[in-house]
Parts: C-alpha cells; sequence; structure tokens
C-alpha cells in the first residue's frame, strides 16, 4: 500500500470515527479480571462517579464460585493507571440480608449534595429473584447498609440527586407481577428512602423488530442537563443467536421525572468490537456509570459480561440528536 493511499483511509477512518456518537477509548477494555489483586472471574457493569480530582468505578466482580460482589477501582484520569482496593466494598452478607444470597451486583452511584454522601442501588440476587437495594459512603472506604428497599423483582435502580417536593425519586424495572406487565422503567418516590410509593410507567420498550423491543431498563443514573434528565437505557432485543443488548438515550422533564420529553430512535452505542461481542455473555454492551467533566462524558461499560470499556461523547452532542428529532416523543415512537 501507498503512502498516500494510507493517508486517505487513515482520514477516512478519522472521519468516521468522528461520526459515532460515543468514541470508544482506544485503550479498551480499560480493567479486566488481570487487574484485581486477588482471584476473579469477570469484572463487569459498573458504577461511576467522581471523588475530588479522581474517577470512582464501582466494579461488579464476579468471583470463581459465581457469586458477584462489589470493588472500588480508582484512576487519576479515569482511563488508566487504575488502583482496585484489595478487599470489596461490599460483599454479600446472605445472614443479616437473605437477599444477597447469591451475590450483589450491577451498582449505579449518586451524589447527594444535601446528604454529603454518595448513594449506592445495586441488585440483591438470592433464590427469590432480584431486588434493589440500597447503601451509602462517604469515602468508598466503608458503606452503610439500608439492605432491601424494592421487593422481588426488581433491578436496574439509580436515584435522582435531588428531591422533588421534598420526596426522592428513584428509576427502576419492576417485573414478574401484575401491576407491572413487561419489563419497562417506573419511577417511586420516598420521604426516607425506605418507604416507596406513588409508583408509575415511566417509558416502555417497544414492539415488533425495534432494538429495544423486549425489555428495557435505565442504565446511567439521571445527569442533570438544561434540557432535562439525560438518562440512557439498554435495550435488549431476542434475536436466533440470543440477546442482542444496545444502549439508547432518553430525556426526562426537570420537574415532573416521570415524563419522557424526548426519546432516540435508533440505538446510540451496540456491541461491535471483539471485546464487547465475545465473552461470558456474548454481544453485550451494558453501562450502569458516567462523569461528566466540563462539557465531556465518560461512560463505563461492561463488555459481555466478562470486562469494563469506556467511550466518550459531548453532553450537548447528545442533547443535539435528542432535540433533533422532530418526533422523538412520547413513548409509542
Amino acid at each position: 500500500m501507498s503512502v498516500d493511499a494510507f493517508v486517505i483511509k487513515w482520514d477516512n477512518l478519522l472521519v468516521m470515527e468522528q461520526k459515532e456518537l460515543w468514541v470508544r477509548c482506544h485503550q479498551n477494555p480499560i480493567l479486566t479480571r488481570d487487574c484485581v489483586p486477588y482471584p476473579c472471574n469477570s469484572v463487569l457493569n459498573p458504577g461511576a462517579t467522581l471523588q475530588e480530582s479522581n474517577t470512582i468505578l464501582l466494579m461488579r466482580v464476579e468471583d470463581r464460585r459465581g457469586i458477584s460482589h462489589i470493588t472500588v477501582a480508582r484512576s487519576a484520569n479515569g482511563v488508566d493507571g487504575w488502583i482496585v482496593e484489595n478487599q470489596p466494598l461490599i460483599v454479600p452478607q446472605k445472614t443479616e440480608y437473605p437477599e444477597e444470597e447469591w451475590g450483589v451486583e450491577d451498582p449505579r452511584v449518586v451524589y447527594l449534595d444535601h446528604e454529603d454522601r454518595w448513594a449506592i442501588t445495586y441488585t440483591a440476587y438470592s433464590s427469590e429473584g432480584p431486588r434493589v437495594s440500597l447503601a451509602f459512603t462517604r469515602d468508598f472506604k466503608t458503606v452503610e447498609r439500608y439492605g432491601c428497599i424494592l421487593e422481588v423483582e426488581d433491578k436496574d435502580a439509580a436515584l435522582f440527586p435531588c428531591t422533588f417536593n421534598g420526596r426522592w425519586a428513584l428509576l427502576h424495572r419492576p417485573t414478574g407481577r401484575s401491576q407491572f406487565p413487561g419489563a419497562n422503567i417506573w419511577i417511586s418516590f420516598s420521604d426516607d428512602f425506605r418507604h416507596w410509593k406513588d409508583t408509575s410507567l415511566v417509558m416502555e420498550a417497544r414492539k415488533g423488530p425495534w432494538w429495544d423491543a423486549g425489555k428495557i431498563g435505565l442504565s446511567t443514573p439521571p445527569l442533570r442537563t438544561e434540557e432535562g434528565w439525560l438518562i440512557s437505557y439498554h435495550g435488549v432485543k431476542e434475536t436466533c443467536c440470543g440477546l442482542l443488548y444496545r444502549v439508547g438515550l432518553a430525556l426526562l422533564d426537570l420537574e415532573d421525572p416521570g415524563k419522557v420529553v424526548r426519546r432516540c430512535r435508533e440505538w446510540a452505542m451496540a456491541p461491535c468490537e471483539s471485546y464487547e461481542r465475545i465473552g461470558d455473555v456474548g454481544n453485550v454492551i451494558f453501562p450502569c456509570g458516567w462523569v461528566q467533566e466540563g462539557g465531556k462524558l465518560r461512560m463505563y461499560y461492561g463488555c459481555a459480561d466478562t470486562r469494563i470499556g469506556m467511550a466518550e461523547s459531548f453532553t450537548q452532542r447528545l442533547l443535539d440528536l435528542l432535540l433533533s428529532e422532530e418526533d422523538a416523543k412520547g413513548l409509542e415512537l
């Protein structure tokens, strides 16, 4: 190949990369089981936040029995140089919390300004099924556990970082009960983090051949913008080769977070790299956290239930996409 041909090809690749809504980190996967200072099977589905100048990941770590716990990883730049703790932050305690018998999974973490602490929602898993549990921390070294806050079956939960009319709001995905048909995103409210009520439907899975038909669930916690609460969510489509997990975007009303303002028709990101398509569960990208610095967003996600990747975008670019689709309103699209 001539030098000119190489330059043309490289320029084309650059153009293609710039057109991507999310640009994958060139060091992906940024974390694997080899980064953990004790034996494990995989690292996946991390919650993410900023603590002073450091990026904190709450990694779901699956041990070699198949049971998961949550371990902290820290990085000064959010890309490399990760320091992984020697001991988990949250381990299953089935004696005191029987709902955690089979593990704790998929944490989302949100900083609560008025509380001066972080709230960690995670899935507690047992023979009865998944439930939503809650813990708080101020230092990511110790936690105050609240235990189960939503009954089986429920998962994919995250708090909003502020109250609405004096009440906390929680997005989650209840299933398996007559009052919660399908696998959709709902919202509930609470005065005390323990008792949740006024549950209502936020967003439904689409029907038929759509990429997010079948089931949907919250991915990253709500991010406040001038246009509304920005969320990402996973859509799961059943194919002849198995389930396919992709990621979409939606915008919720600032004052009424149970109301969808915008929802993208197309997926925003899909598994395409080998580390996203091949693993313990193939063809899965599963974000649980993002962090915003300036106008840039870094989204952290599980890759094929085996390793962790990161992708970057600009907050305004995501909003522009949502606002540009004139028909991207409502739940029927």
